[in-house]
């Protein structure tokens, strides 16, 4: 028993003592990674399409939730403040015609986002929830058109060629999330962001006959991304 006790202290003692360790300071270096999901809470214009009449899709397009690898780099300038920066590998996300269902085309993107962190309990040890606000810039690349939209676009139009291109963005990003202390340099990280993410759709068709026309909308994609992973503090 007075072993079991004795083991116990200790077993206590090195926890307490680990968790004393993981106060954030003033000139620490916080890494983070992991795997972000963005789930977009989008709202599009209707798209017009140029027949005679104009053929309109009132619900615009749809864009479904992508994964991507996330990597996040923190100063602390203060026990309490810090500066983080938010890369990604790149998130690939299909976008679909709402009114008719089908497959309208998908596009990649990259998110880096700089952000002035609070962290309400900096220079204590245990758990280290903190708030952000910042900067998101988003850029689009590897647009694509579906086939299935191609097709009806062929019958409608007699269009032979599409290119889909989407404008970058700059836009608000906010954020919370915790680092749960697992050893003396460690922890578990949960994080949630709200990105402000406008865009301007632009499909550029040719027709049979050399043709050529623009269809443009915007899309509001304002994502809410989740992001699970682990920190290590330098």
């Amino acid at each position: 028993m007075q072993k079991f006790l004795a083991i116990a202290s200790a077993t206590a003692a090195m926890t307490l003592a680990s968790l004393g360790a993981q106060a954030y300071e003033a000139g620490d270096i916080i890494f983070r990674a992991g795997i972000a999901t963005a789930v977009p809470n989008d709202d599009s214009d209707p798209i017009s399409l140029p027949t005679d009449p104009p053929t309109v899709l009132p619900n615009g397009v749809e864009v479904d939730s992508g994964t991507a690898l996330s990597v996040m780099a923190t100063w602390m300038f203060r026990d309490t403040w810090g500066v983080e920066l938010l890369a990604a590998t790149p998130f690939e996300h299909d976008i679909d015609l709402a009114d008719i269902d089908i497959a309208a085309g998908s596009t990649k993107h990259l998110p880096p986002t700089i952000s002035l962190q609070w962290y309400p309990r900096g220079g204590q040890s245990g758990w280290q929830p903190y708030l952000g606000v910042g900067v998101n810039y988003t850029t689009f690349f590897d647009e694509e058109v579906d086939p299935a939209l191609a097709g009806v676009l062929g019958e409608l139009l007699d269009v032979t060629s599409a290119k889909l291109s989407l404008d970058d963005s700059f836009g608000l990003a906010a954020q919370a999330g915790v680092d749960i202390p697992l050893t003396e340099k460690w922890s578990a990280n949960l994080g949630i962001w709200y990105i402000d993410l406008r865009t301007t759709a632009d499909i550029n068709v040719t027709t049979g006959s050399g043709d050529k026309a623009t269809v443009s909308f915007d899309v509001d994609i304002d994502p809410w991304v989740y992001n699970i992973g682990i920190a290590y503090r330098f």
